[in-house]
Formats: structure tokens, C-alpha cells, sequence
């Protein structure tokens, strides 16, 4: 049944696979060796260099000089040489792993070496003396994994993920969507849409002749309703997986003076912005990458906003309106001594801050009344009276000054992070890039579409259902476009 290797030809009985088998083992054969660094870059302790090829094996050999290689998957204690001038470069730990049983599913070996850069510089100089290998490419190994079956494109992508995590709610999600619960998701319907179309096709065929079994169209139509159903479910999502790979945008928006400068200096820990009594100080948009409670934030303070014939500033307040038109959380600090003078003004200062043409509570807001210090217990507790009002956005009182009130605000705003981020280990996976929710966007159309041919065209109908297959195979690469994996595997860092 399997193809045999005869005479240097393979051979099979069926010629279809005798041909496939034949170029599937020319690429194997001729594929360059990749090799790279894996562990960071600088002096360490130990650094690990990796090869992943069909030379693999012959590098193991020439630069430890043995004959024979150590036991797979096994730590051995090797003295590693030049392959030229057989000078001694280093006592290191090598490992062995032959394909299928690799991270890319070819031959490989690590070599585990002193982590200075002499010694690294001049292993990586040896591997690249040898013939067959080449210095792997970003992202080549894990692409390997990937075209070599051991990862669908949504772990190979979790994986990029999970190298780049910078906080414990980045580093779950991309954990668990390394480990497939993503890809299972994806695979689950895209094999009811091939069982759908399955049925679909044969109706079309066969329905004359009575050999359909009653009921399989109708079948069809509600395995369709109900992926359609979970497809919206699915991306009603509010963006949560996207927002925490890529970080929550915080937006520090008011007027003049208000403490919004001090503000961020207070999340950020170190003087970021400068703080002056100067109206008007910030005239640019300051950003900082933060890790609030676990969630990732990009931070932007922006100018103050009022009306100025200063041609600066006025540019400044334009920047900061488009920052808080596309905020995910807004932070509205105001003067909460000024306030307390005049309350019947906090409704005007929200709407002066906040886009007045977006249906109410569409976007995350939370008030934050600075410089508290400046009014005593019952004002205090009048102001706060009267931010409780239905309607308004929940309210902290602190001051930036004193440091008085930051640490329950920071346990309000992870409050608010948590609940837009939500918990990466709970529930249904959700989607972390903007290309999974394109291609599940038309995957929905086409669904729809489905609905609309399916009394009119069953054979256009039938072609809407390939459409949406299509959709969900290239977010798991069953169907694969040459950019979506170049765009992917860019990003990686070499040697992984």
C-alpha cells in the first residue's frame, strides 16, 4: 500500500500517489537546513542553537566528532568542535530529535551552549561552514511546524503570541490558543459545513432518483441556522481577544489644568509628562504601554481640551478629540474643587469631552475627580452624591497630589479592564486578530447568502457554503494564501 524505495525511485501502486509521494519526498530532500539562535540575544548562562532539516543529523555528528548520535530526546554532554580546524569551541549539552518526533516534524538538534557572544558566534559560525545549512529566516521554524502538519495556522499564531506576551492575561490567551482550543473551534465548523455541503451536493444530484433519504435538505438548512447562530455569538464579543493581544486604549481626556499630566505620571510610576500649573502644557499626545492587573494598556494623555487661538494647541485638542473617538476606555479627569462650586456642570463637561453623536453607553467611560485635597468630608460626599446619578459614569475621587484615592481607583479601572478583557481560561475562545474576524465576517455572509439561494439556485446556494468552508480553512491554513503566511510569520523572532 505505501510507497517503496527502489533502485532510488519511489514506487507505488496507484501512480497518483506514487507521483505525490515522489514530490513530497524531492522537497523533503532537497530543503536547505535552517539553524538560528533560539534563546535571547546578550550574555547568559546557557543559549540554545537549533537546527531543523535533513542535515541535521550530519552537524550533530561533524561538530561533536562522534560517530554515533546520543539517544533521542536525551541530554548528552558533548565537546563541540570546528568542523575545519577541529579547535575546541565549547562543552555543551546536545539533544537529538528526529523527525516525525520534532517541534517542525524534521530532524533536529539543539545545541546548548555558554552563553557568551564568542562562543555563540562561533557555533553559528561552524553550523554555517557545513554544507546544506543556511541561517533560518524569522519565523521558519514554526512555519516547518506548520506546513509539516504539527500546528494549525491559529497555534502557530498563539505561539508568535505567546513569545511577545508581556502580561498574565496575554500570555493565557495565547497559551490556550497554542494549545488548539482556537483551531478546534474553527475545525468543529468548518466539518459541518463540509458535511452540510456534502449533503447539499448529493440532493442536487440524486434527488430524482429517489435514493435521498427524506429530510436531508432540511437537515442541511438547520445545521446552517445554528452554526449562523453560534458564527454571531462568536463575534458579539466585544473585541475582548483583540483588546488584550493588542492592548486596552486608554484615552486621559479633559479640560485645562485638571491633573491629567499627574494623572498618567501616577499610572506610569516615573515622570512621563511634564507637569506645569501652565495652562496648556501638553500639546501632544503622550503615550505609555502599561500592565494593569494582568491586562495590557496603551495609556495616552492628551491635551487639554478648550477653545485657543494658539495655532499649537489648537492642533493639539484636535489630536485629542480623534483619540477619544476611538478610545476603548475613557478617563474624563475634572477639577473636582471647581466642581463641587458649580455641580450643575458635570453634565456639560462629560458632553464637551465625550462624542455627542454616539447612542449612550457605547463606549466605556470613567470619571475621575482630581484634586480632592482641596474639599473637606461634606463636600466630598456632596460631589460624590451627585456623580451617583443614573445615567453618569461611575465616579473615583482621589488626589494626585496626596496620592489619596489612587489605590481604589486602580481597583475601579482593573475592574473596568476585567470586564472588557474577560478571563482568557473561561468560556469559549474568542478571536485575537483582525483576520480571524474578517474571514468569520464572511463566512456569516455567506451563510446569508446561503439562506437567500436556497428556494431560487440550490447550486448557487451550494457554492455560498463553499465560500464560507473557505473562509474557516484559511483561518486554520487548511486553505492557505501565500501572504496570509507571510503576513503571520513576519513577525516571529529568528530561531523560532
Amino acid at each position: 500500500m505505501w510507497p517503496a524505495l527502489r533502485g532510488g525511485r519511489l514506487v507505488a501502486r496507484n501512480p497518483a500517489v506514487s507521483r505525490v509521494c515522489c514530490r513530497l519526498y524531492c522537497e523533503t530532500a532537497e530543503r536547505d537546513t535552517i539553524f538560528a539562535l533560539s534563546s535571547g540575544q546578550g550574555k547568559c548562562g546557557v543559549a540554545v542553537i537549533r537546527t531543523s532539516g535533513p542535515a541535521s543529523r550530519l552537524a550533530l555528528l561533524r561538530l561533536t566528532g562522534a560517530k554515533e548520535l546520543p539517544p533521542p530526546r536525551t541530554a548528552a554532554l558533548r565537546r563541540i568542535r570546528g568542523p575545519q580546524s577541529a579547535e575546541t569551541l565549547d562543552h555543551s549539552l546536545v539533544i537529538w530529535f528526529p523527525g516525525p518526533g520534532s517541534f517542525t516534524g524534521e530532524d533536529s538538534a539543539e545545541f546548548h551552549v555558554h552563553g557568551g557572544p564568542a562562543v555563540i558566534t562561533g557555533v553559528l559560525h561552524a553550523l554555517g561552514a557545513l554544507p546544506r545549512l543556511r541561517f533560518a529566516e524569522p519565523g521558519e521554524f514554526t512555519r516547518r511546524a506548520f506546513q509539516n502538519g504539527k500546528l494549525d495556522l491559529t497555534a502557530a499564531e498563539g505561539l508568535g503570541d505567546l513569545i511577545h506576551a508581556e502580561t498574565e492575561g496575554q500570555r493565557r490567551q495565547a497559551l490556550r490558543q497554542m494549545d488548539g482550543d482556537l483551531g478546534r473551534l474553527y475545525q468543529r465548523w468548518s466539518d459541518t459545513l463540509t458535511k452540510t455541503l456534502a449533503h447539499v451536493e448529493a440532493y442536487i444530484d440524486f434527488s430524482e432518483d429517489d435514493n435521498i433519504e427524506e429530510g436531508v435538505l432540511s437537515q442541511a438548512e438547520d445545521a446552517v441556522e445554528i452554526l449562523e447562530k453560534e458564527l454571531r455569538a462568536h463575534l458579539q464579543d466585544s473585541r475582548r481577544g483583540e483588546r488584550l493581544r493588542e492592548g486596552v486604549h486608554v484615552v486621559i481626556a479633559g479640560p485645562t489644568n485638571a491633573g491629567k499630566s499627574s494623572l498618567l505620571n501616577h499610572l506610569c510610576q516615573k515622570p512621563a509628562a511634564i507637569v506645569s500649573p501652565v495652562a496648556g502644557t501638553t500639546r501632544d499626545v503622550v503615550e505609555a504601554a502599561l500592565d494593569i492587573g494582568g491586562f495590557p494598556v496603551v495609556l495616552s494623555d492628551t491635551a487639554g481640551l478648550r477653545d485657543t487661538s494658539d495655532i499649537v494647541e489648537m492642533e493639539g485638542v484636535t489630536r485629542a478629540r480623534q483619540r477619544v473617538r476611538g478610545a476603548d476606555l475613557v478617563l474624563v479627569v475634572l477639577d473636582a474643587a471647581e466642581l463641587a462650586r458649580q455641580p450643575s456642570r458635570l453634565t456639560l463637561a462629560l458632553l464637551d469631552i465625550l462624542p455627542p453623536d454616539e447612542p449612550e453607553g457605547s463606549r466605556l467611560c470613567l470619571l475621575v475627580l482630581n484634586k480632592s485635597d482641596l474639599l473637606g468630608e461634606q463636600g466630598r460626599a456632596d460631589l460624590l452624591g451627585v456623580c451617583a446619578k443614573p445615567g453618569l459614569p461611575p465616579a473615583c475621587l482621589l488626589s494626585c497630589r496626596t496620592g489619596e484615592g489612587i489605590p481604589a481607583f486602580l481597583s475601579v479601572l482593573r475592574g473596568q479592564l476585567s470586564h472588557m478583557c474577560g478571563d482568557p481560561l473561561t468560556g469559549s475562545p474568542t478571536p485575537t486578530q483582525a483576520r480571524h474576524r474578517l474571514s468569520l465576517t464572511k463566512c456569516l455572509e455567506a451563510l446569508g447568502r446561503f439562506g437567500q439561494y436556497r428556494d431560487e439556485d440550490l447550486a448557487l446556494a451550494a457554492e455560498e457554503l463553499r465560500q464560507a468552508r473557505r473562509q474557516l480553512g484559511q483561518l486554520t491554513g487548511q486553505v492557505g494564501a501565500e501572504e496570509i503566511l507571510e503576513l503571520i510569520f513576519r513577525d516571529f523572532c529568528i530561531g523560532k
